[in-house]
């Protein structure tokens, strides 16, 4: 456990004198996602360790090299995890990597994405400052939009020290429930379960088969197998794992695309194979369909898409409008004014 809070925000300070670029870095398992990477590296991997932690608040503060694993094993020993589940894509996945890249795991629908469970950031801005937004407590609002703003930036308006999470306990039970279907039976059954009082923590789909994780009390998950019928999966825990971490065989790094939809969008018409998330709006393909029209078909449907793992970089997030853009561009030059922090990691003029 090491805080090195002000030998960061130095760098940083001599940084913004020189108008040199910099590169912040934890173990780099989310690195795929930047759009560009270049500057002197800043490594948070030392800033490491729980700051705090009480259980009976359900709030852990943790810096930002702790590794995503650590926190997790930490919680379990009170029966208690981070919901929303992070995606590792390395077991060295750090709590830095997994605020600064926004993304959650199977259960976010039903648990929330990152964002929603951070009730406070401690960050370096572009010129050295050290900053503490939010709080250690749920109720606590003071500055809780601009810690959210954190989630999904890359680094991109500063450098995350700290952050505070929400906790919740784990589910007394758990079980996974198969079914054979094909893809639209099986977005529109998890729809159906979903305006019902199932205890839906997961539902994916992959070749013909529905996957659905129920947690709960075991009076609530018994209740809901007896309604829903399916068969039980046995490697319930494995399944998720892979699924979260990318892990199975569908993601082999050769370039796929992750699609987020309304969950009752029916299926699309581009060919390839398939691979749904979150009941329905989080969908990956492989195809060699041309990206124009993957990209139209989705914004058609109110969605985005974006390429991972690809040669082309200008597909991974699709263009931002003007107006959003200029959000954007206002918040970086806010935080960041000389324009040092990851930049050209989000999009090549941020």
């Amino acid at each position: 456990m090491s805080d090195d809070s002000q030998q960061l925000a130095q760098q940083v300070r001599d940084a913004f004198e020189k108008k040199t670029p910099l590169s912040i870095q934890g173990t780099q398992s989310r690195s795929f996602l930047r759009y560009s990477e270049h500057g002197n590296k800043l490594s948070t991997l030392e800033h490491s360790g729980i700051v705090a932690y009480e259980p009976t608040e359900l709030v852990i503060t943790v810096r930002a090299g702790t590794s995503i694993a650590s926190v997790q094993d930490t919680l379990a020993e009170h029966k208690q995890s981070l919901a929303f589940d992070p995606p590792r894509f390395a077991q060295s996945g750090t709590i830095g990597g997994t605020v600064a890249s926004g993304l959650s795991g199977p259960s976010r629908p039903w648990m929330g994405a990152v964002r929603d469970h951070v009730l406070g950031t401690r960050i370096i801005n572009g010129k050295g400052d050290i900053m503490s937004f939010g709080g250690q407590v749920m109720k606590n609002v003071a500055g809780y939009d601009v810690s959210r703003l954190m989630c999904g930036a890359f680094g991109t308006l500063g450098v995350i020290l700290d952050v505070s999470f929400k906790v919740l306990p784990i589910p007394e039970s758990s079980s996974t429930l198969v079914f054979e279907y094909d893809a639209q039976n099986a977005i529109d059954h998890v729809n159906e379960w979903s305006a019902q009082t199932v205890p839906l923590n997961g539902a994916c789909w992959s070749a013909g088969k529905l996957y659905i994780r129920l947690s709960g009390t075991d009076a609530g998950v018994k209740t809901a197998i007896n309604t829903i019928g399916g068969d039980v999966y046995t490697d319930n825990d494995l399944l998720w794992d892979e699924l979260r971490d990318q892990k199975n065989s569908f993601f082999n790094n050769a370039g796929y695309w992750r699609l987020s939809l309304p969950p009752a969008t029916p299926v699309l018409s581009i060919e390839g194979e398939w691979l749904l998330d979150w009941g329905g709006a989080q969908r990956w393909l492989k195809s060699s369909e041309h990206p124009d029209k993957i990209r139209q078909m989705t914004v058609e449907r109110g969605g985005h898409a974006e390429h991972w793992h690809g040669k082309d970089k200008n597909l991974l997030r699709m263009p931002l409008d003007s107006i959003v853009h200029r959000y954007h561009k206002n918040l970086k030059d806010a935080f960041d004014p000389a324009h040092i922090l990851n930049n050209h990691a989000l999009y090549s003029d941020l």
